[in-house]
């Protein structure tokens, strides 16, 4: 059977399943097979043609088991989608076929009091999820800065980190992530309930091993996070101040460090001065006066903004991680970026890179905490000007000793484990024996 004929028979088998909604128009069809992968020029180039030949969306578990079943049948490619806030070309189905939108599940499923740990479906939206929790003193422990659009399994499928990294490091560490139930693409779809250590193997792995149906995330208590703004002249004394405010016995949900030049691009809510570096924070209230006292130590300028306010779109957290890169593309889309975790010290590695690429390299630091120690992320706003002045920056950064998380490429590997995860491998085979789910994002399985 041609794969025309059999893309028709599983469109015909398709329109039987009930609870199971098509969509069919040109232009849902084009919209629903991107993302936001024309923050990279490269990117913009390799996937702009990618395009799925049906869309679904499945309003339960039972329709989910269906869809995989006959992609199963037909050996037609099944590729995820949560809300397509990402920007590496996660969800893009690049050998066309079925791509399946998940926010038809978006049930929170249950709350345990005792340890915090929510169980919800994966199509529910961050924004959704943190709004229940704080109706019993809790929130969300990580979130990207996309937080009011993304759904909670787009983030742990292909995200990292974000607000909160300061505190609690990133997705993949331990004690995040408590379970997942997926559906395999066996013989016979199955249901089944991850625990922690067998979940690990599908987070951060693109919806390329399993489909993501719920997962159990543990959450902390809830803070009410006040707004800091800390303007400063000179740049090594903001980053000075960045390191010492990062490490002081205070709680804090951001920590940004933004380029004078980024700043004065910003929306002007935010923008009242321009002619200065700027730190933000969210911080809890009994760590202001802290922040306070460490921004006079050094002569700069402290504004406490008040409770964050996170339901206007106009907190801290829409001005950081790569909202910042939203937020600069929005004024001149030949900004684009890069991501990397800072060699410690970090100051001569800065020096270095902004001397040689000028104001085509404007920076913007995060501060993480990586394996128990507070670290410099830097997601630099760079000037695209070509491919080869790309992989003169990313080849300078790594000479001056930074780690690469390259937003420029759509394999796993490549863009942020820089190695094959054996287990993601090894995962795939298990549950997706025939390499249905989107093909081409895991390189490990590739090169078997």
């Amino acid at each position: 059977m041609t794969r025309s004929l059999r893309l028709m028979e599983l469109y015909s088998d398709l329109k039987k399943i009930s609870g199971l909604d098509l969509f069919e128009s040109e232009n849902d069809l084009d919209r629903f097979s991107k993302d936001c992968y024309n923050y990279s020029p490269l990117l913009k180039e390799q996937l702009e043609g990618c395009r799925a030949e049906i869309v679904v969306r499945p309003n339960s578990l039972e329709a989910i088991l269906e869809v995989a079943a006959l992609c199963k049948r037909y050996c037609i490619y099944l590729t995820l989608r949560g809300s397509g806030t990402g920007n590496y070309g996660q969800c893009v189905p690049l050998l066309g076929g079925v791509v399946m939108l998940m926010n038809g599940l978006r049930k929170i499923r249950h709350f345990d009091s005792q340890t915090g740990v929510v169980t919800v479906e994966a199509g529910c939206l961050l924004r959704d999820l943190d709004r229940y929790l704080l109706n019993y003193g809790r929130q969300l422990r990580l979130s990207p800065s996309t937080w009011r659009s993304a759904s909670v399994g787009g983030f742990l499928a292909g995200g990292s980190g974000g607000i909160g990294s300061v505190r609690w490091g990133f997705l993949r560490d331990p004690g995040h992530l408590e379970g997942l139930e997926i559906v395999t693409l066996n013989d016979v779809p199955r249901i089944l309930q991850l625990n922690s250590s067998s979940a690990e193997s599908l987070n951060h792995a693109y919806g390329t091993n399993g489909i993501i149906t719920a997962l159990s995330l543990t959450t902390t208590t809830s803070i009410a996070w006040q707004e800091v703004i800390i303007n400063c002249k000179d740049w090594l004394i903001a980053v000075n101040l960045l390191r010492r405010c990062s490490a002081s016995a205070i709680d804090l949900n951001l920590c940004t460090l933004l380029e004078q030049s980024i700043v004065e691009k910003l929306p002007k809510w935010f923008c009242e001065k321009n002619d200065e570096h700027r730190l933000l924070f969210l911080v809890a209230p009994d760590g202001v006066s802290t922040l306070n006292r460490l921004t006079k130590e050094v002569g700069a300028s402290f504004f406490l903004l008040g409770p964050e306010d996170d339901k206007s779109g106009k907190s801290l957290r829409e001005l950081s991680w790569n909202h910042t890169t939203l937020h600069m593309r929005s004024v001149d889309p030949t900004w684009t970026y890069l991501q990397m975790l800072l060699p410690d010290p970090e100051i001569d590695a800065m020096t270095s890179l902004k001397q040689r690429w000028g104001e085509d390299w404007l920076w913007h630091l995060e501060v993480v905490r990586q394996q128990g120690q507070q670290r410099l992320a830097a997601l630099p706003v760079v000037r695209w000007r070509s491919s080869g002045q790309l992989e003169e920056m990313i080849s300078d950064c790594k000479q001056v000793g930074a780690i690469l998380f390259n937003p420029h490429v759509f394999t796993v590997e490549d863009g942020g484990l820089g190695v094959v995860d054996a287990d993601q491998v090894k995962a795939k085979y298990e549950y997706d024996p025939l390499g249905i789910l989107n093909p081409g994002k895991l390189k490990g399985w590739d090169l078997n």
